[in-house]
């Protein structure tokens, strides 16, 4: 189900990403903005992907062994130990909001930037309604943590494009602009939707659910998405994703 790849294809179509530029990819994941900027870059240029998961990078650095301008390692999107003024570009798609402190990693991206440098980050915006009601099915579970005003992104600084815009100039960044875009999501039926809800980040919510809890809370995720299916029995949800952008000074 196309999810990750349209998302990270947008953004490094703002971030214009050119032939033999440097790229930092911060929380690469699976190589969703990696690949992308491999191909954007060319032999001529680099790509790098760090992340803090043994297991993705071993998986992502795989599948992109073949490229030789592209390196995949072990590392903190909050501090890279990278050297100062060595990338041109840096791309963090659906990374920000899990930081503990947004604004000095934003700043410490800002840092590994040449002069005029550009960096992008994706968030998500307004969310569809009917998918909305299903995520709330498992607020009576979760800590307080993941439903504050950053992670759950309904507001504060991640509520808004003004409030994402805001945190990049407060990391010194300048020329700070934001684009929307709406992704759509399809699932074959609401089983679909559930394995797709346990593939990713996403997770984490089933993982709070107590065990005598679970398959009841299966039960109710599968009717309320099935809900919304189609005469073909699909399920499509909407996404809006913003993609805030900004430089360094030159």
């Amino acid at each position: 189900m196309p999810w990750f790849g349209p998302i990270a294809a947008h953004l490094v179509a703002e971030l214009d990403v050119r032939p033999g530029e440097r790229v930092l990819d911060v929380g690469c994941g699976r190589g969703a903005v990696l690949t992308r900027v491999a191909e954007a870059v060319g032999p001529e240029g680099y790509a790098l992907g760090i992340d803090l998961a043994p297991r993705m990078v071993e998986l992502t650095a795989r599948d992109l062994a073949d490229l030789p301008h592209v390196e995949v390692r072990l590392g903190d999107a909050s501090a890279p130990d990278l050297p100062p003024r060595s990338f041109d570009v840096v791309a963090a798609s659906l990374v920000l909001f899990f930081l503990p402190d947004p604004v000095a990693a934003l700043a410490a991206w800002r840092d590994v930037l040449v002069p005029s440098g550009r960096v992008g980050v994706s968030t998500f915006s307004g969310q569809d309604p009917r998918w909305r009601a299903i995520d709330e099915l498992f607020f009576p579970f979760l800590p307080q943590a993941m439903l504050d005003a950053r992670t759950s992104g309904y507001n504060g600084p991640f509520g808004s494009g003004e409030g994402v815009e805001g945190l990049l100039r407060s990391a010194g960044l300048v020329g700070v602009r934001t684009v929307s875009r709406t992704i759509e999501a399809t699932f074959r039926d609401a089983e679909h939707y559930v394995e797709f809800s346990r593939s990713h980040g996403q997770r984490a919510m089933w993982d709070h659910v107590p065990a005598n809890t679970l398959d009841d809370l299966h039960d109710e995720v599968v009717r309320a998405a099935g809900a919304s299916a189609g005469p073909d029995g699909r399920i499509t949800f909407q996404q809006d994703v913003r993609y805030t952008l900004g430089a360094r000074e030159g």
